[in-house]
């Protein structure tokens, strides 16, 4: 009995997890400029889950307590540009060790390039 009750319980978390992330979180949806450029967003994917359960008799009735819990982190990784035929990753994934002041201080700079690699497919 608890082990069908378990499997249940698990059954249920992964098809929760499966619904909330698919492979359109981790490649997103592609993102089509004017000028032919195609930009598709990337991110890391992660998630975990932990069920748990049991049964025991309680003034003579038998009885199952469980329960699961589950988390996803998303993390934005970079853009792969493609232009003519040609795909180029634009990586924004902070280094190991990288604070998060760090990391706005290299927004405009990531922006800035993303911008001139643009101007250069524009313009060449």
């Amino acid at each position: 009995m608890e082990n069908n009750m378990i499997s249940d319980l698990m059954s249920v978390t992964m098809s929760k997890i499966k619904e909330m992330v698919d492979v359109n979180t981790v490649v997103g949806t592609p993102i089509a400029t004017p000028d032919g450029l195609l930009i598709v967003p990337v991110s890391k994917v992660t998630f975990g889950f932990a069920s748990g359960g049991g049964d025991g008799i309680v003034k003579e009735q038998r009885g199952f307590g469980g329960g699961s819990g589950a988390g996803v982190k998303i993390d934005p990784i970079g853009f792969l540009v493609v232009k003519d035929g040609n795909a180029r990753m634009l990586n924004i994934a902070p280094p190991a060790g990288m604070t998060i002041d760090r990391l706005v201080e290299l927004i405009p700079d990531v922006l800035g390039r993303v911008e001139d690699f643009i101007d250069k497919r524009r313009n060449g």
